[in-house]
């Protein structure tokens, strides 16, 4: 085989690989409801919860779209700074970023698709929240804010 017919083959072998595994996960996760209280009222989303360390390191990655009122939820052992990233991630996300009780921490709005920023929660943060990006605008959402879902004790 040639340089350029191994590299080929092996690129779309990985990439099936890459494809195999989101799928995967994202078939594992089956969908829960999620709301958010604003100042607007109560607004629900459709959401995948990420628990296990292989499902956050994945998260939205590879997907190439998303429904407007779906999400993902990451939740954490214990409330910590936490960092995010897009990287692998074609899809431009809002990132909130919520306490253990409840409480909408702080809001990343519009992340970058595929970038490598780091994204800080700010506060300590015991779950992060991904919307399609403009999302968190529509409904109000701000600092403060209750989510609510079993994750959460209030």
């Amino acid at each position: 085989m040639s340089g350029a017919a191994r590299h080929s083959c092996y690129s779309w072998a990985a990439r099936l690989v890459v494809l195999l595994v989101a799928l995967t996960i994202g078939a594992a996760a089956a969908a829960e409801s999620l709301e958010f209280v604003t100042a607007t009222g109560a607004h629900r989303f459709e959401i995948e919860v990420a628990r296990t360390e292989r499902e956050r390191e994945v998260g939205l990655m590879y997907r190439r779209s998303m429904p407007r009122d779906h999400g993902m939820l990451f939740t954490f052992p214990s409330e910590q700074p936490v960092s995010m990233w897009m990287k692998n991630t074609y899809i431009p996300l809002d990132m909130v970023f919520v306490s253990r009780k409840g409480r909408v921490t702080s809001v990343a709005r519009d992340a970058v698709p595929m970038s490598e920023t780091i994204i800080p929660s700010g506060p300590p943060a015991f779950a992060v929240i991904e919307l399609n990006a403009g999302a968190a605008r529509a409904i109000g959402l701000d600092v403060g804010d209750q989510v609510r879902h079993p994750s959460f004790k209030p």
